[in-house]
């Protein structure tokens, strides 16, 4: 009986370890990165309207006047009818190559083309119209797009594009784990995220998640990159005119107008600007934290901070701050609370939205500071951003874009859903 085991055993072992040599299969998913040229004038000629299409790389969100702006990363803008938030309805898509972020006063769409500033007029959202452009503002990886540059000598831009590609390969056992097959390709696990100016009545502006970069307050347009805060005159809405451009230091992420202040998200802190002068704007302060990323909302006198790790934000701490900044001179931590890997956030006191990237949504009731309260969690999504409007949630992820009714902020409920279509 002994020797028939111990035969069994053997033969076992062989067929494991012979029979692995040819069978082994591996699936990774991975970015690949594929460089892209073009003239300047390939970019500025590039600008179109398309018939609407699927989302494919969603990135930034905008809502003005019952129509939603989904930005295409790197590729333009899409353009829904959301007056319904049950059934939101494809418009069109606006290709603008090198897009990444977005803005809306009255009827003009301001937007970022790699290196340049365009304006749209959106009065007939089906057919925008480019109406004017200023050339050459940004510096090289302006926005979240990544690391292009311009060749002043051959006028040429370079940038990369990146898709995400999953794909079966077969390996012998002992590679396993070491598959070098593609050497531009960069490995993740599956865990890890990713005329205005003369019209009779007031100025309206649309609503920006806490990922922008861009901000309107008074006749300016506010445009932040990786060191500076661009300004721009637009009393005149189609013919966006270059102001002072300020500089931050480097690290700088987010924007978020409030009231007469600006609230800069970085990667080392959140700066706080004086904006009663809009065409000059003047540091008051400066919350400091370790190195990590930071979007930042505000309500009344309290700013919520999520603090975030990752390849690019570096740091190991994944939190939400309270800050109280009613001396604007002199924020103070009032408490932090443990996430799991925060990214956008909204505020509609008391409820309080916070995107956890792969770990899904929750909701919070934030009507005490220091004791803010989880009321629900989804998860099952990957939350990047949303904006709280009427109680209605818009949340953006690398699935698509979901709409929520929060009327009952414990229990949302989904109204609708835009999915990603992606041909990788």
């Amino acid at each position: 009986m002994k020797s028939t085991c111990l035969l069994l055993l053997i033969m076992s072992l062989t067929f494991i370890f012979t029979g692995c040599t040819d069978k082994c299969e591996e699936t990774r998913t991975f970015k690949r990165f594929t460089p892209v040229t073009l003239t300047l004038q390939q970019v500025r000629e590039g600008v179109r309207v398309e018939e609407a299409r699927e989302l494919q790389n969603p990135g930034k969100i905008y809502t003005k006047d019952g129509y939603l702006f989904i930005n295409e990363i790197k590729e333009g803008i899409h353009l829904f009818d959301n007056k319904n938030p049950s059934s939101p309805t494809p418009v069109a898509f606006l290709r603008i190559p090198g897009n990444g972020d977005m803005a809306v006063r009255n009827n003009i769409l301001y937007a970022d083309s790699y290196m340049d500033l365009v304006a749209f007029d959106i009065s007939d959202p089906v057919h925008p119209r480019e109406v004017g452009r200023v050339q050459s503002i940004f510096p090289r990886g302006q926005f979240d797009g990544g690391s292009w540059v311009v060749n002043p000598q051959t006028v040429m831009l370079s940038d990369q594009r990146v898709d995400y590609v999953t794909e079966t390969v077969k390996t012998d056992c002992e590679t396993a784990g070491q598959w070098s097959g593609c050497p531009n390709c960069v490995f993740f696990d599956a865990n890890v995220s990713f005329n205005a100016a003369s019209a009779p009545t007031p100025n309206t502006n649309g609503m920006a998640g806490s990922m922008a970069r861009f901000a309107l307050y008074d006749n300016f347009l506010y445009t932040v990159s990786q060191s500076d805060m661009q300004l721009f005159d637009i009393r005149n809405a189609a013919n966006p005119v270059p102001r002072s451009r300020i500089s931050m230091g480097w690290g700088i992420e987010t924007i978020f107008p409030y009231k007469d202040k600006l609230f800069i998200g970085s990667q080392t802190g959140m700066h706080i600007y004086d904006n009663a002068n809009p065409e000059s704007p003047v540091q008051l302060s400066t919350f400091q934290h370790a190195r990590v990323c930071d979007p930042v909302v505000v309500h009344d006198n309290i700013a919520y901070v999520t603090l975030r790790n990752g390849t690019q934000c570096g740091g190991f701490i994944n939190q939400l701050d309270v800050i109280d900044v009613s001396s604007l001179t002199n924020p103070r931590l009032l408490k932090s609370y443990p996430m799991e890997n925060p990214h956008g956030l909204g505020v509609d006191f008391p409820n309080l939205f916070i995107c956890e990237g792969t770990h899904g949504l929750k909701t919070f009731n934030a009507s005490s500071a220091l004791d803010i309260k989880q009321l629900e969690h989804l998860k099952g999504m990957n939350a990047y951003d949303v904006i709280a409007l009427n109680k209605t949630l818009l949340m953006v992820g690398r699935d698509g874009l979901y709409q929520f009714d929060y009327s009952n902020p414990a229990q949302l409920r989904q109204l609708s859903k835009i999915p990603v279509n992606r041909p990788y």
